[in-house]
């Protein structure tokens, strides 16, 4: 490819000081063909002038060529946050399986297809009860999600299983990720693990991830998915055996070394380690927390379906693997912008760069921004020529003494509802002397961009927290961040009547799940209200039990019956409830 320098003076559609002439083409671009609002703009051209040769044409559709993709755009996001809000209510009651009596006539793991081989011991441990209790769980109430993470698996996984080989760990590993997230890039847990390998914000910075209010790259499938695998090379290393690496990757290595240890286990190997076997030898004592004993189960489970999903009653569609191209930004860039010279949507660009939490590069940083396949070198030759005021479609303002939104909106040429969208402040009260503000230039899209870059990923804010100060209530923390106590108590799984303790950390915002699935949900909701007068009762919602809850108690709470509540749960109406256990919470 020849290098690319824009020519000195070029201006948009008119002779640039060379004397060359730009002129549109007679043909529309491919994509914009029969759109009403391409044809209304005509695209911008510029004149690219090489160190040698010819000049080049390059031609960047027109934002208002996005701006006709806006009803999309939204669509996608909305079906992106319904996705991610199943994906962790579902991962979330997968880890908090408890054990149950089985059919011992519905062992069908037992039998293994002679065609089919693993390269970890799927064949010796496939009977043990927990990896047939998942094997009915994915089958069963997960079979809906596992459906969908099986049909995003081959997106990603040749490119797991070349790192995991590079890294000389079983290929099969790759299904560490179907029980992690559900190969999600966006997935977050209760305790803040992020991305496809749920890396925690220590350890992932620890493999080399960059981890600040900009960029996420335990959101990057590519970089998470090296760290992962070395950080799985380190463990095998340390105990020799895969499962009790995988162990190790779920509760720390430290926790498990202690396991062993307590358990006195003599069978090491001092150059192989331990084998595989161990871990089931420790999954057998109480050194170990269930979670951690079910991880190896589970991903047993998860190998028997990934590798034979037919015979578990799983339709896998033909999806190729993950093929990007890319464009290297030198400073702030917004992923709107590059979605224009790509001439592509914003959605697609952000799929493939989810690591980048305000939909836009880092300033002053040199970024990678990955592109659809096939769209490298004419995205790079279009961003070669765009002026470098033109890499963001917002501009900073700093508010003067007594301007209002009216007159801030006035001055760029924009409404005050645009504003106010793209500084949520602005609407409880009017621009300090010397605010901060955002101004969305480049359409609707352009204020989605705006607001994610004057709030940063709300998961990874500090606000959403708070640590409990020496005579703090509920009540007066509930004040404070103007939320409920009900909400406070839910959020934190605090059980009625149980005070605060001094140095406590409190979630003192809603999870950023619950906050996606009830925005998912909401223009259904509005069309379901239109469309009948009565809702079908509401889904179960899920609690697990603390010290000193009862029937009592959680019905007053959630306010419910007694009996419903023992009904939605199989339980007598005196029935104690122990501690962990996950009850059904009936509408």
């Amino acid at each position: 490819m020849k290098r690319i320098a824009t020519a000195a003076g070029c201006f948009f559609v008119t002779a640039c000081a060379a004397g060359h002439q730009a002129s549109a083409p007679t043909a529309s671009p491919g994509p914009t063909t029969g759109n009403p609002a391409a044809v209304a703009s005509a695209p911008t051209v510029y004149i690219v002038q090489h160190s040698s040769g010819p000049a080049d044409t390059v031609i960047i559709p027109p934002a208002p060529f996005i701006d006709t993709r806006i009803n999309a755009e939204i669509s996608e996001e909305l079906k992106v946050a319904s996705d991610s809000a199943a994906d962790a209510e579902m991962l979330e009651r997968l880890d908090a399986a408890r054990p149950a009596v089985r059919d011992e006539a519905s062992d069908a793991g037992k039998v293994l297809a002679s065609a089919v081989t693993w390269d970890i011991d799927v064949a010796s441990f496939n009977s043990h009860d927990r990896v047939q209790y998942y094997l009915d769980l994915f089958q069963g109430q997960a079979r809906e999600r596992m459906g969908i993470w099986l049909n995003r698996m081959p997106r990603y996984e040749p490119m797991i299983r070349q790192r995991l080989q590079e890294q000389g760990l079983p290929g099969d590993l790759v299904y560490l990720a179907l029980i992690e997230s559900g190969f999600s890039n966006v997935a977050t847990s209760s305790a803040r693990a992020v991305g496809m390998w749920q890396f925690m914000r220590a350890t992932g910075r620890g493999y080399g991830l960059r981890v600040d209010g900009w960029v996420d790259e335990r959101r990057d499938p590519f970089k998470a998915t090296i760290a992962a695998t070395h950080f799985l090379h380190d463990l095998r290393e340390r105990f020799g055996s895969p499962y009790l690496a995988a162990a190790a990757y779920n509760a720390g290595a430290g926790k498990v070394g202690r396991g062993l240890t307590r358990m006195g286990d003599d069978e090491e190997d001092d150059e192989a380690g331990y084998s595989d076997s161990t871990f089931f030898r420790l999954y057998d004592t109480d050194f170990i927390r269930r979670e951690t004993k079910d991880y190896v189960p589970k991903l047993i489970a998860a190998a028997l379906i990934a590798k034979e999903p037919e015979r578990y009653g799983f339709h896998i569609t033909d999806t190729p693997s993950i093929d990007v191209d890319s464009v290297v930004v030198p400073d702030l860039t917004g992923l709107d912008v590059i979605a224009r010279l790509a001439d592509t949507t914003v959605a697609a660009i952000a799929e493939l760069n989810p690591q980048y939490l305000r939909l836009a590069t880092p300033p002053h940083t040199v970024s990678v921004v990955r592109l659809p396949a096939g769209r490298g070198a004419a995205t790079r030759a279009a961003y070669a020529a765009l002026p470098a005021a033109n890499r963001v479609s917002f501009r900073e303002h700093v508010a003067a003494r007594r301007q209002t939104s009216a007159a801030i909106a006035a001055r760029y040429g924009i409404s005050v509802s645009a504003l106010t969208e793209a500084n949520p402040a602005l609407r409880s009260r009017a621009p300090r002397a010397g605010q901060r503000l955002i101004v969305p230039l480049g359409g609707a899209m352009s204020v989605v961009v705006a607001r994610r870059i004057a709030a940063p990923e709300p998961s990874e804010r500090s606000s959403q927290f708070h640590k409990v100060r020496r005579g703090e209530t509920l009540r007066r923390v509930a004040a404070r961040f103007d939320v409920s106590e009900r909400q406070l108590r839910a959020w934190n799984h605090i059980r009625i009547g149980a005070r605060l303790r001094a140095g406590q950390r409190l979630r003192v915002a809603e999870p950023a799940a619950a906050r996606a699935k009830k925005a998912a949900a909401a223009p259904r909701a509005r069309v379901a209200r239109r469309a009948a007068p009565t809702m079908a009762p509401a889904a179960h919602r899920l609690h697990r039990v603390q010290s000193g809850d009862t029937l009592t108690s959680l019905a007053r709470h959630y306010r419910v019956s007694v009996q419903a509540l023992s009904k939605a749960n199989g339980l007598g109406t005196r029935s104690r409830l122990r501690s962990g256990t996950v009850l059904r919470i009936p509408g």
